[in-house]
């Protein structure tokens, strides 16, 4: 089921409340709320959202500076602009503002939630829908972190499918809660599995997982682990994918530290703008960063270090190229 993440920001603790159980209706609607302008400017940037819901008149940065803050942060995300009266001069510059529509007070339920499907249904499908695939919690941000920063910089839509909770590695929810942050570090929507860890299988239930992600997705682009990997959860997530995804023009097997010296990659993503991205984002993983030494900061920066020289750059990330299609040859700058 495809989640919906949903920014209201509104002053009125009344109004707050009576929002949220009009899109509690819906159960593909995730709502998060912020009380004022200057804190919802910093949200709008920090994360990445398919809808902004924003009163018109806040205390201090109003509805339409967080409008413009958040356009400039995504130019694809609709905007709702919430208030009692409506005035040409309001209109005008929510139209400068490429805001997407009105709401006006007393809010109706039925008109708020007709506004938001309609707003959600405006929204262009982006110029690159990627797919990022790993078994467990941090594989796809160590393996490919900084090349995913690098899609969403450039406006393309990120879904990261993690098909374990990772429980043998530590605490199941608390591992699910850090992916979730990461994820939303890189801009990312994160689809999470229940699949055993250590027990992943190569057929069914995994492939089922992929499959529906890849329907719902049509990805013109994925990354998964490689074939060539001591760790058998890896392998079969490679093998799930290559059949659940058999008919996306490309595919791209990234690096993970257990790959073995039969890993050789042909391509070779520069990441000098985006490898603090990635390392914010395997910071998230707190439960894991202090027991685990290829979490280390200085270890993934001199990896990176070392696959530069085969991109002529300072930092680069590996790739095994599993599938390409001539069509879709193309990579973040």
């Amino acid at each position: 089921m495809r989640t919906f993440r949903i920014l209201v920001v509104e002053d009125d603790p009344c109004a707050r409340l009576l929002i949220g159980r009009i899109l509690q209706r819906v159960p593909e609607y995730t709502c998060t709320f912020a009380s004022n302008g200057e804190v919802a400017a910093r949200m709008v940037v920090e994360k990445n959202w398919d809808l902004l819901i924003a009163d018109l008149h806040l205390p201090g940065m109003g509805g339409l500076q967080v409008a413009e803050i958040a356009r400039a942060s995504n130019p694809r995300l609709p905007i709702l602009v919430v208030t009692a009266q409506p005035s040409i001069e309001s209109a005008v510059q929510a139209v400068r503002t490429s805001v997407t529509d009105f709401l006006v007070k007393p809010l109706r339920a039925d008109k708020v939630l007709e506004a938001v499907a309609r707003a959600l249904a405006s929204r262009p499908r982006p110029e690159m829908r990627v797919l990022a695939i790993g078994a467990h919690p941090d594989d796809v941000e160590i393996g490919a972190g900084g090349t995913l920063a690098g899609h969403v910089a450039q406006g393309h839509e990120l879904t990261i499918v993690t098909a374990s909770p990772g429980h043998v590695g530590g605490d199941a929810a608390e591992r699910a809660v850090e992916a979730k942050e990461a994820a939303a570090r890189l801009g990312a929507r994160l689809i999470l599995g229940d699949l055993e860890d250590t027990r992943i299988p190569d057929h069914g239930p995994t492939i089922t997982l992929i499959e529906t992600a890849v329907k719902e997705i049509q990805p013109d682009v994925i990354y998964v682990h490689s074939s060539h990997d001591v760790h058998q959860d890896h392998r079969a997530v490679h093998a799930a994918t290559l059949v659940a995804a058999r008919r996306v023009p490309r595919v791209l097997a990234y690096q993970s530290p257990s790959a073995t010296i039969e890993f050789r990659p042909t391509m070779f993503v520069p990441i000098e703008q985006t490898l603090e991205a990635k390392l914010a984002a395997i910071a998230e993983f707190r439960s894991q960063t202090s027991t685990r030494d290829y979490l280390d900061t200085e270890m993934l920066t001199a990896t990176s270090r070392y696959w530069g020289r085969f991109a002529h750059a300072k930092y680069a990330e590996p790739f095994e190229v599993v599938r390409d299609s001539l069509e879709f040859s193309r990579v973040p700058a």
